[in-house]
């Protein structure tokens, strides 16, 4: 049941491809709890998936936008501000992609070209995203920025491969930004690390099904699925949080906090 934690709430939400993306999953109990929003992702990711369902199913603009690209995302937030009528108080950041990863190259044996596009994609675009934002004063005072990260930033996940490198810059982006954003205007930048979770990208990591299973098994918990994500993405663009930045957050059912439990030494 709704509580309109975020009734008057305006946010804009990158990455919603499909119904299995966590990006859709928030986008949806954003506006369940009282949140207008803008939808957007790269003109390619239009194409192919279902984004534009989800903005005729909230009522909300969907506008393409390349965030490797400053002239496109200095495009969407004015457009953004024009739609929404005002100042943002919330972003989401889910934008991740590997082509290294999508074709299976082996982490000593990067293609760098491939590696530089990963990096700028899934990282970079966040710095990209935060510095257009306050060079634009688009945040209103005491808002939340929040992008979606791994625990392959902290641990070793072979085959995970590059992306971990990513999540881990992406992380310091937020730490680092997360000051000048607090000490300037007053808004709050925090990274949620979530559990393993069936997408259409996390699908595409070699062995993450056994993997999937792997981590249910070692979080006491059990692993945390999109919706629930989106619950805790909603808490941290509510004025319950507003105390809270420069974190890492775990979001997985205590996984991160684990040695070793028996139950997966039983079962194997």
């Amino acid at each position: 049941m709704a509580n309109q934690l975020l009734a008057g709430k305006k946010g804009l939400i990158f990455g919603a491809l499909d119904e299995q993306s966590i990006a859709w999953k928030v986008a949806e109990k954003a506006h369940e709890e009282g949140a207008e929003i803008v939808l957007t992702n790269a003109p390619v990711a239009l194409r192919m998936g279902k984004i534009q369902e989800l903005g005729k199913q909230l009522g909300a603009e969907v506008i393409a936008a390349d965030a490797t690209s400053n002239e496109d995302l200095a495009s969407l937030f004015d457009t953004s501000l024009q739609i929404l009528g005002g100042k943002i108080d919330f972003i989401l950041h889910s934008i991740g992609m590997s082509i290294n990863v999508r074709k299976k190259k082996s982490y000593t044996g990067l293609n760098h070209e491939w590696m530089h596009k990963t990096l700028d994609i899934s990282a970079m675009s966040f710095h990209r995203v935060m510095q257009i934002a306050l060079q634009k004063d688009a945040v209103a005072d005491w808002g939340s920025i929040v992008a979606l990260t791994y625990i392959a930033a902290q641990r070793v996940f072979p085959d995970y491969s590059e992306m971990a490198d990513a999540k881990a810059l992406l992380e310091s982006f937020a730490r680092s930004f997360g000051y000048h954003f607090g000490t300037e205007k007053k808004v709050r930048v925090n990274t949620i690390s979530q559990s393993p979770t069936v997408t259409t990208a996390g699908s595409g990591v070699k062995g993450f099904d056994e993997f999937l299973s792997y981590a249910d098994k070692m979080s006491p918990l059990g692993n945390a699925d999109a919706s629930q994500c989106a619950d805790f993405c909603v808490v941290m663009f509510s004025d319950l949080t507003r105390m809270v930045t420069m974190q890492n957050l775990y979001h997985d059912g205590g996984f991160s906090m684990m040695g070793i439990n028996p139950s997966v030494l039983i079962d194997s």
